[in-house]
C-alpha cells in the first residue's frame, strides 16, 4: 500500500518519515518541477510492506508556494505515480485546532486516512490533555498518539497503519456545496466526480493542477465566469466555517492547563526581545556573542588540532622512507586536510549557536522583526529565511526560497543570498584576520578579532541588501507579495539537537569539503612538485654547484628553501600563477594567492588547504611549521615585506566576501530558475564586486 504523509510545517512529519522508513528511502523530485521528493518503505506487522511518501509541508490545501501545491496534486489525481491508498495526518499536539484545518480539508476529499498526534510528551509538559479516543469517535477516523522525538508510539501507528481500510469511512466535516452551488454542479459534471469538496478545489485551483487538459482548463475558467465564483472570498467562508466545526469538535476533548503561563512568559519575553527599539539591540549582541564565542571557544582545540598535524607531519618525515609518495602523502593530502580538519571547532560553534536561536524559537523573532526593513529594500520578511540560512550554506538556503510566493522577491533572494558569509568563507576570515588582527580586549570584554569577524558578516548583507535594492527596480512583476508567519512559543532548546545538528554540521563540512580539498591538494602538489622541460633538472643542477662550494650550515638550509622557492615558481602550478598574476597584482595579490583563487572556485574552504599545500612545497620537507606562521613569514622577493600584510589581507577578505567562488551554488541557483541566465548574471556581477571592493581597499590602504 502507499502511504502519504500530510502536515503542518514543523509537526515532526519529517522525523516521522526517517522513523518509519530507516535507512530505506530515497530522495528525487516530482515529474517536471524541483520539488523534492522523500520516498522509502516501512515494515508493517502481518509481513505488509507501505510505501511512504512524504509530501511538503502546508497549512491548508490552498497553495501559497510551488511546494504546497504538490499536496493537491498528488491527492486528487488518481493517475499520478504518487497517489496514496491512504493519508497519514501528522498534527502537532501542542496546537491542535490550527492542525485539524489541513485533516478536515483533507477528510472532505474522500481519501481513507488516520490521525497521528506528534509531540504529545510536549503536550503534557506544557499542560495540554487530549482524549484521543473521544477525538477518534467524533471525526470518524483512527487517532494514534505518538512521539516522534522520543521514538515512543511507533509500533502502534504501524499496527493502525496496515488496519487502516483503504474504503473511505468518515463523514465530510462541512457542507462545502453552500459557498458556490452552480458552480460545483457543473464542474462535478464536467470532471465526472460526485464529491463536492474536490470540485471546490478544482474551481480553485485549476490552473496549477497539470492533469487538465488545455481545453478542459477554459472550460472549467468559463465555468467560474459564467457563476461569478469569487475564489478569495469563497476560501475565507469556507476556513470560518471549518473552524465552527473544529471548535465543536474540540469541546471537552482538548484541556490546556497551562496555557495563560505558557503565553504569560512569552508575551513579556516578546515585549522586550521583539520591541521596536531595543530588539534590534538584543539582535547585534547576540551576534557579536556567537562571532566572539567562535574566536575564544575555539582557540584551545584548534591549537591541539594544529599540533597534531605538525607531530603527525614530523612523525611521517621520521620514520617514512624518503621518495614521491611520502612527499605526496605529507605535503599534499595531509597538509590539505590540516588545513581544513583545524576549522571543526569553530564550524561546530557556529551551528550549535543557531541551532540553539531556532530550537529556542527566537530566529522566528528575527524574521518577524525584519519584515518591515526587509520590504523597503524589495524583499520581503520570507527573505530573512533564506538570508539567515545563507550564514551557513548558500545551497540550502537558496532551496527553501522555494516558499517565497511572489516570483520577484524569490528571484531577488536567490541573488543576493550567496552575497551572505557562508561557513565556508569562515576558515578563510578567521585565518586572515589570526594574521593581522591582534588577539586583544577592548574595554575588558570586547575581542578585537571577534569584531574584525562580526565585520565581514555585516558586510555581506550590508552588500546583499543594496544588490536586492538596485534589483528591486531593474526586475519587473505585477504581483504583490504578503508575508504570514507563525511566531511559535519560547521553548528550551532541546540539548541532544544541539549536538546532533553541531556532529552532522561538522561531518558534512568535513566529508563534503574534505573530499574537494584533499583532491585539489593532490593535484596542486602535482602541479606544484612538477615543471614543463627541464626546468626541475636545472634548477637542481644549480643548487647541487652552490651546495658544494658552501659549507656553512645556516647557508646550506637557506639554500634549501630557496631551491623549494624557485621550483615551486617554475613548477605547473607557478606558472598558471604568474600567468594571472598582472590581473591580480592591483589587488595586493602575488601568483600563490592567484593559484588559490582558482581552486577557490570548486569550494571557498579550498582556500587554507591551497596555501597549506603551497606553503608546504614552498618551504621544504624540514620545515614543520604551522600554516599560519608560515603565511607570516612569507615575503615578497621583491620588497622584502610581508606578503599578508594588513592592506593585502583586508582586500582579499573582502574578494572571498563578494566572489561567487562555490560551483554547487552556482548549479542549484540553475535548478531552481531552470535557466542559466540567472547563475551567469550572478557569477558576473558578483565577480565583478569583489574586484571593486578590493581594488579599492588595497589602494586605500597600501
Amino acid at each position: 500500500m502507499r502511504v502519504a504523509l500530510v502536515g503542518n510545517p514543523n509537526t515532526g512529519k519529517s522525523t516521522l518519515f526517517n522513523l518509519l522508513t530507516g535507512l530505506n528511502q530515497k530522495i528525487g523530485n516530482f515529474p517536471g518541477i524541483t520539488v523534492d521528493k522523500k520516498t522509502g518503505f516501512s515494515k508493517l506487522p502481518n509481513q505488509k510492506i507501505a510505501e511512504i511518501i512524504d509530501l511538503p509541508g502546508t497549512y491548508s490545501l490552498y497553495p501559497k508556494s510551488k511546494d504546497e501545491s504538490i499536496v493537491f496534486q498528488v491527492l486528487a489525481d488518481q493517475n499520478n505515480p504518487s497517489h496514496p491508498d491512504m493519508v497519514v495526518l501528522v498534527a502537532d499536539a501542542t496546537n491542535l485546532r490550527r492542525n485539524l484545518l489541513l485533516c478536515a480539508q483533507v477528510a472532505d476529499l474522500g481519501l481513507p486516512m488516520l490521525l497521528v498526534l506528534n509531540m504529545t510528551d510536549m503536550a503534557k509538559k506544557e499542560g495540554i490533555e487530549i482524549d484521543a479516543n473521544k477525538l477518534a469517535e467524533r471525526l470518524g477516523i483512527q487517532v494514534v498518539a505518538i512521539s516522534a522525538r522520543k521514538n515512543e508510539g511507533l509500533e502502534v501507528l504501524k499496527t493502525a497503519i496496515a488496519n487502516t481500510s483503504t474504503v473511505c469511512t468518515q463523514v465530510t466535516s462541512i457542507d462545502v456545496a453552500v459557498f458556490a452551488p452552480e458552480a460545483i454542479n457543473a464542474v462535478k459534471q464536467k470532471i465526472n466526480t460526485t464529491n463536492d469538496y474536490y470540485a471546490l478545489q478544482v474551481l480553485h485551483q485549476h490552473e496549477h493542477l497539470t492533469f487538465f487538459t488545455p481545453k478542459e482548463q477554459e472550460e472549467i475558467e468559463t465555468i467560474e465566469k459564467e457563476n461569478g465564483f469569487e475564489s478569495s472570498k469563497i476560501q475565507g467562508a469556507e476556513t470560518i466555517a471549518r473552524y465552527r466545526y473544529l471548535s465543536a469538535i474540540l469541546k471537552d476533548v482538548v484541556t490546556d492547563t497551562g496555557a495563560a503561563k505558557k503565553f504569560k512568559i512569552t508575551d513579556k519575553l516578546d515585549s522586550i526581545l521583539t520591541n521596536r527599539f531595543w530588539g534590534f539591540f538584543i539582535f547585534i549582541a547576540i551576534l557579536f556573542f556567537i562571532f566572539n564565542a567562535i574566536f575564544s571557544w575555539s582557540a584551545y582545540p584548534m591549537e591541539l588540532i594544529e599540533t597534531s598535524f605538525i607531530w603527525l607531519t614530523d612523525l611521517g618525515h621520521a620514520h617514512l622512507p624518503e621518495g614521491v609518495l611520502t612527499n605526496l602523502l605529507l605535503d599534499g593530502v595531509l597538509a590539505g586536510l590540516g588545513g581544513i580538519v583545524i576549522f571543526i571547532p569553530q564550524i561546530a560553534i557556529l551551528f550549535a549557536l543557531i541551532s540553539i536561536l531556532e530550537d529556542t524559537g527566537y530566529m522566528a523573532r528575527v524574521t518577524f522583526m525584519m519584515d518591515k526593513i526587509m520590504r523597503k529594500f524589495g524583499l520581503s520578511g520570507k527573505s530573512v529565511v533564506p538570508m539567515i540560512g545563507g550564514i551557513a550554506c548558500a545551497v540550502p538556503s537558496i532551496m527553501s526560497a522555494r516558499n517565497i510566493e511572489s516570483w520577484k522577491d524569490r528571484i531577488i533572494t536567490i541573488m543576493v543570498t550567496p552575497l551572505v558569509s557562508c561557513s565556508a568563507r569562515l576558515p578563510v576570515y578567521t585565518l586572515l584576520i589570526s594574521l593581522v588582527v591582534p588577539n586583544k580586549m577592548i574595554f575588558g570584554f570586547l575581542s578585537l578579532q571577534g569584531l574584525t569577524l562580526m565585520a565581514m558578516y555585516v558586510i555581506s548583507i550590508v552588500a546583499a541588501i543594496l544588490v536586492a535594492l538596485v534589483m528591486k527596480f531593474i526586475i519587473k512583476a505585477k504581483e504583490k507579495s504578503y508575508f504570514i508567519m507563525e511566531l511559535p512559543v519560547y521553548r528550551m532548546p532541546r540539548w541532544k539537537n544541539v549536538i546532533f545538528t553541531m556532529y552532522e554540521k561538522s561531518k558534512t563540512f568535513v566529508l563534503e569539503a574534505g573530499k574537494v580539498i584533499i583532491a585539489i591538494s593532490i593535484v596542486l602538489w602535482v602541479l606544484a612538485s612538477y615543471g614543463p622541460g627541464k626546468r626541475f633538472e636545472n634548477i637542481e643542477q644549480k643548487y647541487t654547484t652552490i651546495e658544494s662550494t658552501s659549507k656553512d650550515s645556516v647557508q646550506l638550509a637557506s639554500l634549501e628553501r630557496d631551491k623549494a622557492a624557485e621550483k615551486l615558481e617554475n613548477s605547473y602550478a607557478g606558472i598558471l600563477g604568474q600567468t594571472i598574476e598582472p590581473v591580480i597584482k592591483p589587488l595586493g595579490f602575488d601568483w600563490k594567492i592567484g593559484i588559490a583563487l582558482i581552486t577557490s572556485f570548486a569550494a571557498r574552504e579550498a582556500f587554507v588547504g591551497t596555501m597549506s599545500t603551497i606553503y608546504s612545497v614552498d618551504s621544504g620537507d624540514e620545515d614543520t611549521a604551522t600554516i599560519r606562521n608560515k603565511m607570516r613569514d612569507a615575503k615578497d622577493p621583491e620588497t622584502g615585506l610581508p606578503i599578508f600584510t594588513f592592506a593585502t589581507s583586508l582586500s582579499l577578505m573582502l574578494f572571498y566576501a563578494f566572489a561567487m567562488q562555490c560551483m554547487s551554488t552556482v548549479a542549484v541557483v540553475y535548478r531552481e530558475t531552470k535557466s542559466w541566465k540567472w547563475p551567469m548574471i550572478q557569477l558576473v556581477y558578483m565577480t565583478a564586486m569583489a574586484y571593486v571592493a578590493s581594488l579599492i581597499a588595497y589602494q586605500f590602504l597600501k
